[in-house]
């Protein structure tokens, strides 16, 4: 398998490129705007299409680079089931894989941080039929959980946004193997988590045992905690998500 982290630092957001080499299709996670001629570039160097382009859900904090590689590229689009965008997708439902040659990616629904997220299970069939890593979007960070007030409105409250996230990390993410590799979406400097680590890569055993909000005793003092001094919310956050929903530049929207 093909795989690269790239790291945009002045959004401290991560994406990921990766895909089956021997039938040459690559994928995208959560591609970030300003990135898209780096994963073009990296695809043609390796003499591979990207076909297959995915986000782990509507972002609040940045302008996905999702439609700009579809429009160029032609690869098919991949977002949650009621992720609520304007533009054709392939709406996955949870338990749903897409397969890539020997790549196979399973879509596991982990809503919390947004009502449709999904993290990606990420199996190389090359190498044995068990999953190698798991990309975790915004929902579990390295060091901390994902925050629940940037997609919370209408009878969807913070705190039920928390307490929905509670139950996608301890009932799905945590059922998963401990030596997962666990690459999320974001790392330190992001404002789409506290206390987060420098270190854009874990596993799911070393945050079951050290990530701060992982270690709480019950719902309600995790709850507590992720309600406690949220950081600001980010910048054109309205806007953002406006862009991402309708699939336009951030410009170009109303």
């Amino acid at each position: 398998m093909y795989f690269r982290q790239l790291l945009n630092e002045e959004t401290a957001c991560a994406s990921y490129l990766f895909g089956c080499k021997t039938h040459s299709q690559l994928a995208v996670v959560d591609p970030h705007v300003d990135l898209v001629d780096e994963y073009i570039a990296l695809a043609e160097r390796e003499s591979m299409p990207i076909v297959a382009v995915f986000d782990t859900h509507v972002q609040a904090d940045h302008v996905s680079g999702l439609p700009r590689l579809v429009e160029r590229t032609g690869a098919t689009a991949y977002l949650p089931e009621g992720a609520g965008v304007a533009f054709s997708h392939h709406a996955l439902t949870d338990g749903e894989s897409v397969r890539l040659g020997n790549a196979e990616i399973r879509a596991i629904a982990t809503p919390g941080h947004a009502l449709a997220h999904h993290a990606y299970v990420v199996t190389d069939h090359t190498r044995g039929d068990e999953p190698w890593f798991v990309l975790t979007g915004d929902a579990l960070l390295v060091g901390d959980a994902g925050r629940p007030d940037l997609h919370a409105h209408g009878d969807h409250t913070v705190e039920e946004m928390a307490r929905t996230l509670y139950c996608s990390l301890t009932e799905r993410l945590l059922t998963l193997p401990d030596h997962l590799v666990l690459y999320p979406s974001h790392y330190s400097g992001s404002v789409c988590g506290r206390g987060l680590s420098a270190n854009p890569v874990s596993t799911i055993g070393f945050e079951r045992r050290h990530n701060r909000a992982l270690r709480l005793k019950s719902e309600d003092a995790f709850v507590e905690a992720l309600l406690d001094d949220i950081p600001p919310a980010p910048e054109q956050q309205a806007a953002i998500i406006a862009a991402n929903r309708s699939g336009l530049a951030l410009a170009e929207t109303p």
